[in-house]
């Protein structure tokens, strides 16, 4: 009897760890919440199979998207660069989309857009084209006019690590005449900040100068749990896009418009206009009262995102157990208890937000709103 009732408690173990295993979501899920008027939509744009130099079968990137809870993703093969063809040959360009497209398609929370990775020597370097109708049709040798058919499908086209060290020694994003040109002739919409494990903040500069959206992609090629150390808490880097609604169409025009954040590591990097507000619907004040005759105000503030934001103190008050440096933990309660003098019945506490970055070393403000309540 007891070996049958240890049988059938290692059974109903091993049922649960295998359902567990296919619990899409697992301990790991991506959160941010939407800004005013728009959806927060996660993405990762840049992503390789073994359709050309990626390490694994396009189901497994959906299913690696799909623990990461992400909205939006494509698999952005080389063109030019296919070193698995004598293996996996695939005269159609578009097959790895096609593949991944059919093993997400049980997943209607999960769009996949067709895409490829033009692929060729500085200038002008390795580009993405998204939202694209066939890949095959933009194998051209000619480099302006790839990505002028690119832009005939309604391409948006991004510039893939303008800092990768194996086409730019120095590490420091240039723009070449070529690239200046594809900008003036609206060709190039939009340039990498992030990839991978770095962060650009020359690619920040010409994203601001040149008005193009900033990107933050994966690039990855092996596993993203291995790359990004999953397990021991690390994510992939993706691009937060502020989209009307979520639908390949809207996606598309929030790109084109430049409304993103690029989230790496515990950095937060984009434009004022939509980083601050992103932060501010982070950080929510749920609580704030005083103890008896006291006058430090203890201030409850919650966090409903994936960063630990690093806040430095602006305001004219001390505070009785921090710094004027204070970490308010992702998706966690922290009490900060304020030395207000006096007691008062509201008051504000700006902090500049020190791994939120808006230009190469420059960070956003956000200022708290603190009511008093009995």
């Amino acid at each position: 009897m007891k070996n049958l009732c240890l049988c059938l408690s290692l059974m109903l173990t091993g049922s649960l760890m295998a359902q567990q295993v296919h619990t899409h979501g697992l301990g790991r899920a991506i959160y941010f919440p939407n800004i005013p008027g728009f959806v927060t939509v996660k993405a990762d744009l840049h992503i390789h199979t073994v359709f050309s130099d990626g390490s694994v079968w396009p189901d497994i990137r959906i299913e690696e998207a799909l623990r990461d809870s992400l909205d939006i993703v494509s698999m952005t093969e080389h063109i030019e660069y296919q070193p698995h063809k004598k293996d996996i040959p695939h005269p159609d360009l578009n097959r790895s989309f096609e593949v991944a497209q059919q093993s997400a398609r049980p997943y209607p929370s999960l769009l996949v857009v067709n895409g490829t990775e033009i692929t060729r020597a500085l200038p002008p370097g390795h580009n993405n084209a998204i939202f694209i109708e066939d890949a095959n049709k933009l194998k051209i040798e000619d480099p302006m006019e790839v990505f002028r058919e690119a832009n005939r499908q309604g391409a948006f086209v991004f510039w893939n690590h303008p800092n990768w060290i194996a086409q730019q020694r120095d590490g420091i994003a240039t723009m070449s005449d070529m690239q200046k040109q594809l900008v003036k002739e609206g060709l190039l919409h939009g340039i990498e900040v992030i990839n991978d494990l770095t962060y650009s903040p020359e690619a920040l500069q010409i994203a601001l100068d040149y008005n193009l959206t900033i990107m933050g992609t994966s690039d990855v090629h092996g596993l993203v749990d291995w790359q990004y150390k999953v397990p021991e808490g690390g994510h992939r880097p993706i691009t937060l896009v502020f989209a009307k609604e979520k639908t390949p169409e809207s996606i598309k025009e929030a790109l084109k418009a430049g409304r993103t954040v690029a989230w790496f590591e515990n950095l937060l990097v984009g434009r004022e206009e939509y980083l601050s507000p992103l932060i501010e619907a982070s950080l929510k004040i749920t609580k704030a009262r005083y103890q008896g005759i006291a006058s430090v105000a203890e201030v409850f503030i919650e966090n409903h995102s994936e960063v630990d934001f690093i806040l430095a103190n602006e305001s004219p008050y001390s505070f009785h157990a921090h710094d004027d440096i204070v970490i308010v933990k992702a998706h966690e309660t922290t009490k900060l208890e304020v030395k207000t003098l006096t007691q008062l019945t509201s008051f504000e506490l700006p902090f500049k937000v020190m791994n939120g970055i808006i230009a190469p070393k420059t960070h956003p403000t956000v200022v708290l709103k603190v009511e008093v309540k009995d």
